[in-house]
């Protein structure tokens, strides 16, 4: 009996390890097989991942790009914005202003008609005080506004700031220089408010034939000394 049951334990024990051999065996080979997938998997996946990284990479790029492209267009608004507000302050009663210079040019007439050597009456002269000081507040209250004459006489006729009424002959300046002037101009800050009627000398027909003459005669000489050479 005892040889039976040692029999027994032996086969029991034999049947173990061979069950866990076989145990074992399938383990090792679920781990290759594993191992074998992985590695054929691996390739891809990673080639799958850098494409996926670079893809990543150029949107960021792209809306980087974007955002600069949209704070650059907001800061030039920004600006624009400003600026306009700066000129619809400073600029913004230019119609008011162009009225009001009508009511100062009659006020210069009125006085310049008034004649200074003629004995006046007490009550003309005291009319005569009371415009000019007229004239000095809306002179003062212009200048505040940033409203200032044009400087004409003796200078360069300029078309930007000058008007043409008139031709004055006189030989003694040169011609295109502003002799007279009919109306005063005027500037708001730097732009033009109301441009200077002016009177333009020039010279006379003798003068200016003479001139050309002139001319002629010196491109005809140096015309000959061109032909020499």
């Amino acid at each position: 009996m005892e040889k039976d049951k040692e029999k027994n334990k032996d086969e029991i024990n034999e049947t173990k390890q061979s069950e866990n051999l076989e145990e074992t065996n399938e383990e090792n080979t679920n781990d290759t097989i594993i191992k074998n997938e992985e590695e054929n998997k691996d390739p891809i996946e990673g080639d799958a991942k850098e494409t996926e990284e670079e893809r990543l990479k150029e949107e960021i790029k792209t809306l980087k790009e974007e955002k600069i492209r949209v704070l650059a267009e907001m800061e030039n608004l920004r600006k624009r914005f400003d600026r306009e507000k700066v000129d619809s302050i400073k600029y913004g009663s230019v119609n008011f202003a162009r009225d009001i210079l009508s009511p100062g040019d009659n006020l210069e007439r009125a006085l310049s008609a008034i004649n200074k050597e003629e004995e006046h009456p007490q009550s003309i002269k005291n009319l005569i005080e009371g415009l000019l000081m007229v004239k000095k507040e809306l002179s003062s209250a212009l200048e505040k506004n940033g409203i200032t004459k044009i400087d004409t006489l003796n200078s360069k006729f300029d078309p930007n700031l000058h008007q043409a009424m008139m031709e004055i002959e006189n030989n003694d300046l040169e011609e295109g220089v502003v002799v007279q002037e009919i109306q005063t101009g005027y500037m708001m800050y730097d732009r033009l408010l109301r441009p200077a009627m002016v009177g333009v000398s020039k010279k006379t027909n003798q003068e200016s034939e003479t001139a050309k003459d002139q001319d002629l005669k010196s491109d005809k000489k140096n015309i000959e000394k061109d032909s020499k050479n």
